[in-house]
Order: C-alpha cells, then sequence, then structure tokens
C-alpha cells in the first residue's frame, strides 16, 4: 500500500464531490480525502501498488483539477 499525498484547488465541497465518483471507482484506489481547510487544500490517497502520481495527476486534469505532488 502506498500514501500519495498532492496540492490541489479544490476549495468547496462542492467541487471535492466532482471528482468523487473517478476516485471512488479506481480499482487501485483504497481510500481518500481532501482537507479544504488546509492552505494547500490537500488530498491524501491511499493505494495499491503501481498507483502513482504520474497516474493520478492527469486523470484529475481530466475534470479540471489542478494538482501537485506535496513534498512533506
Amino acid at each position: 500500500m502506498q500514501i500519495h499525498v498532492l496540492k490541489t484547488d479544490l476549495k468547496s465541497l462542492q467541487e471535492v464531490k466532482t471528482i468523487a465518483p473517478i476516485l471512488d471507482l479506481h480499482p487501485q484506489i483504497i481510500s481518500w480525502n481532501v482537507d479544504t481547510q488546509d492552505i494547500d487544500n490537500v488530498l491524501r490517497i491511499e493505494g495499491l501498488l503501481p498507483l502513482d502520481e504520474e497516474e493520478i495527476i492527469p486523470l484529475l486534469r481530466q475534470y479540471g483539477v489542478y494538482s501537485e505532488t506535496l513534498n512533506y
């Protein structure tokens, strides 16, 4: 299992709901959440290997969501 932490431009619950179907149905994603109260609007994804940011970022971009890897 891997944990991915991404900075996003998701600022509201409504925006989070727009990506819910693609993340909920993704076969390699176990769980995910977005902290819209954080300055970076952090998307945290728990996933199975070989899921990586190079797959997640373009997927979100298709839905108009900006994201980038957050190094912590």
